[in-house]
């Protein structure tokens, strides 16, 4: 093998592998990527039906329903102003977890009805809201004072 074929066949080599790994990691973040969808776009069915997702919005005041004898089961819904997400979480819930408040909701769908919750995260001030969050309560009031129109 002459020495210009040799070269070529290790800059073939160095790209197949260049290639491969970057497949490899593209595959890996795309499998652990979880969106975030609000109440409204998951009613409409923008939310994926068999994988994991963020949803988000406020706790809804007067929802929050615990186990009885203190379990850690708990159940509340997530509005945004326009629809509402019944949520079912067992855990323990951050201490800054309260009604009327943010919240962002990390689970998977049930049935299509209720979104079961393996993670529940709460603002950690008074003036944060994620802004994924902060974007959807603002489209949904916007489109709910349309529609009321």
């Amino acid at each position: 093998m002459t020495p210009r074929k040799r070269r070529l066949l290790f800059v073939l080599l160095g790209l197949a592998a260049v290639s491969i790994a970057t497949a490899l990691v593209l595959n890996a973040l795309n499998s652990n990527v979880m969106f975030f969808y609000s109440p409204s776009q998951v009613q409409a069915g923008e939310a994926p039906k068999h994988a994991a997702f963020r949803v988000g919005g406020l706790v809804e005041a007067g929802s929050v329903r615990r186990a009885q004898g203190g379990g850690l089961d708990v159940h509340f819904i997530v509005t945004d102003g326009a629809h509402r997400i019944p949520v079912r979480y067992r855990g323990l819930l951050p201490d800054l977890f309260r009604e009327g408040k943010g919240v962002v909701a990390a689970g998977r769908l049930q049935d299509g009805l209720v979104f079961v919750a393996t993670e529940v995260l709460a603002k950690h001030d008074e003036n944060y809201m994620p802004p994924e969050a902060a974007a959807a309560l603002k489209e949904a009031r916007k489109m709910h004072e349309e529609a009321v129109k």
